[in-house]
């Protein structure tokens, strides 16, 4: 494996339909956090709901801690969104110092919203992210074969690949894996951005594995089931009528491996690298089921609507129907 290139992942639904630009400006790609659950309407948070343009989260967080005045690490929100991006999303920020929100003031920032809870915001809190992309064409796109292509996605989803922002730029998150893996001391976010590379790429190899065979959207023997939109994940004892049944139904989905100790992942540096750390193992759903997908089309772009489960990518939904490209 060269680690400056990530493999070209198999797909599950054919070849790219079109070519196309992505991100040519912010406003392409909106995403619009979806919490899933009521406000308190009291307690000692402020959740504020900002809009963000071409602004990292961590660095819109440490802001917000600034204008408060208390502790960056106080300052809640549920994931890290786009930066070449327009996103909304929740913060939680502590009501110690009663700070007046109307004051506020952060480039590319816009206060929308402003509610109260009894708690800080935790990563992972939201159900999931609305998404609204707009695919700037740079090859000729047949109508038909891309409300085809859709079609068969509403209806099968897609394979719940880590998209390659998880790797970095030019894959390099991969190079600092092995680094750490080979011992090389670093700051512990760095450490847990290694183990989080390891982890999807292994993750991604199995899972085009079963797309090669076409079982990633169907049990095997050994496998593991998710229960679809939450954590919940049970062992198949019986692959029956009814698990087939409730697969069909996208109410349960197959669940792949991410690595940790005992794990028996290749290569050996890595494996020994996790057992040394003690990295508890876990599971990832195989299929991702794209809700709400729409589209609309003119002569000049695509724009594609959809909202997705937590922790899952868009990118892995864009392969499916198109081969994009960011702006350089």
């Amino acid at each position: 494996m060269n680690p400056t290139t990530l493999p070209d992942w198999p797909r599950a639904h054919g070849s790219p339909l079109f070519a196309a630009q992505i991100r040519s400006i912010p406003q392409d790609f909106q995403v619009t956090e979806e919490l899933g659950w009521e406000f308190s309407d009291d307690g000692e948070h402020d959740y504020l709901w900002i809009e963000k343009t071409g602004a990292n989260t961590e660095w819109v967080a440490r802001q917000l801690a600034l204008y408060a005045e208390v502790p960056a690490k106080d300052v809640g929100y549920a994931g890290l969104k786009d930066r070449h991006a327009v996103t909304r999303q929740w913060f939680s920020v502590p009501r110690w110092n009663a700070p007046a929100w109307d004051g506020l003031d952060i480039p590319g920032v816009r206060l929308a919203d402003l509610k109260r809870h009894r708690r800080k915001l935790r990563r992972g809190a939201h159900r999931g992210n609305a998404f609204r992309i707009v695919l700037r064409l740079t090859t000729a796109a047949d109508q038909g074969a891309v409300e085809k292509r859709l079609a068969t996605i509403r209806n099968a989803g897609v394979p719940n690949y880590f998209g390659e922002q998880r790797f970095g730029r030019e894959a390099g998150n991969l190079l600092l894996a092995n680094d750490w893996a080979s011992g090389k001391r670093m700051p512990q976010h760095k450490k847990g951005l290694a183990i989080s590379t390891i982890r999807s790429f292994v993750f991604n190899e199995v899972l085009a594995a079963r797309v090669q065979s076409a079982t990633w959207n169907q049990f095997a023997s050994g496998d593991q089931a998710n229960l679809d939109g939450t954590a919940s994940v049970f062992d198949v004892l019986d692959i029956d009528d009814e698990l087939r049944r409730r697969c069909h139904a996208m109410d349960v989905h197959p669940a792949g491996r991410l690595p940790g100790e005992s794990s028996n992942i290749e290569p050996e540096l890595w494996q020994t690298a996790l057992n040394k750390r003690r990295v508890e193992a876990g599971t990832r759903s195989l299929r991702l089921p794209v809700r709400n997908l729409s589209h609309e089309t003119n002569e000049a772009d695509i724009v594609l609507s959809f909202t997705l489960d937590r922790g899952t990518f868009a990118t892995a939904v864009l392969r499916e129907v198109c081969e994009s490209k960011e702006q350089s």
